[in-house]
């Protein structure tokens, strides 16, 4: 009976990181689109999403924070990127799947290019 209790816990344990990924869907929304120009406050290159903050003008000239959900390090590593492909200063252009929390600026599932539109090119 100790046995089988222990392969119970070794199941649920091997299981967590399965169970506990989320899709974005009811976080963003992907019936919308937002799109930002702004310049890099910071860049997380880390697990398990990387993020990127920028600054933006707003409609009314104020200024906005944007928090962009990214792709794993990991995964990012894997296409070329790293902590320094982005820098904080850099022009950016981002357009992505807006947040569902009212009142906040947050995007995910975006294509990050340079300001004037070009891409970004990690190193290989």
């Amino acid at each position: 009976m100790a046995a089988v209790g222990a392969m119970a816990v070794v199941v649920a344990v091997t299981n967590l990181p399965a169970a506990a990924h989320h899709a974005s869907g009811p976080f963003y929304d992907n019936t919308k689109s937002a799109e930002a120009d702004g310049v890099v406050t910071r860049f997380l290159f880390r697990n398990p999403h990387s993020f990127l903050f920028l600054d933006a003008p707003g409609e009314n000239g104020e200024t906005i924070a944007w928090e962009i959900e990214m792709g794993t390090a990991l995964s990012m590593s894997r296409r070329g990127w790293t902590p320094d492909t982005i820098k904080v200063g850099d022009a950016v252009k981002v357009v992505g799947q807006p947040s569902r929390a009212p009142g906040t600026y947050g995007m995910c599932c975006a294509e990050i290019s340079q300001a004037d539109g070009s891409p970004i090119s990690p190193a290989n």
